[in-house]
């Protein structure tokens, strides 16, 4: 297992996402939504890893909802940056990371797959996040 970290510009907020995947291996995701485009994320998760969020400053985590409102992303006030999301269902959370967060960048990334997901009902988009997306082990609210 590796922990991958990652942080906002400022530090302010970050994650430290644990996997056994190797990045070349790991399934990156270029949602083609305006909120993901607009703010070039490239999406990763594991479903047999661990994802925790953090803030240094409680003051800077901006948690933001659009379109179906299942999911907080999560941003910093201080510097604008988008380092992932998280859902809750159940008593259970789970994430992604915004890979262009991490504080190294690994060479050998997989290169990111384009995704559309118009037209998912909210079902169905709640059951792939819970499939797909990493089980969320600490958030800082």
């Amino acid at each position: 297992m590796i922990t991958h970290t990652g942080h906002c510009h400022c530090r302010a907020i970050g994650f430290g996402y644990t996997t056994e995947i190797a990045p070349s291996k790991w399934s990156v995701r270029a949602c083609q939504c305006r909120f993901c485009r607009q703010h070039d994320a490239l999406s990763a998760s594991d479903p047999n890893a661990t994802l925790g969020f953090s803030a240094t400053r409680d003051d800077c985590l901006q948690r933001y909802r659009f379109g179906l409102k299942t999911a907080d992303f999560l941003l910093c006030r201080q510097c604008g940056v988008y380092i992932g999301a998280v859902i809750e269902t159940a008593g259970r959370r789970f994430g992604i990371i915004n890979t262009h967060a991490l504080d190294e960048q690994p060479a050998d990334i997989a290169a990111p797959g384009s995704i559309h997901y118009d037209g998912e009902q909210i079902a169905d988009r709640v059951d792939r996040r819970e499939r797909v997306w990493t089980p969320v082990t600490t958030v800082p609210w």
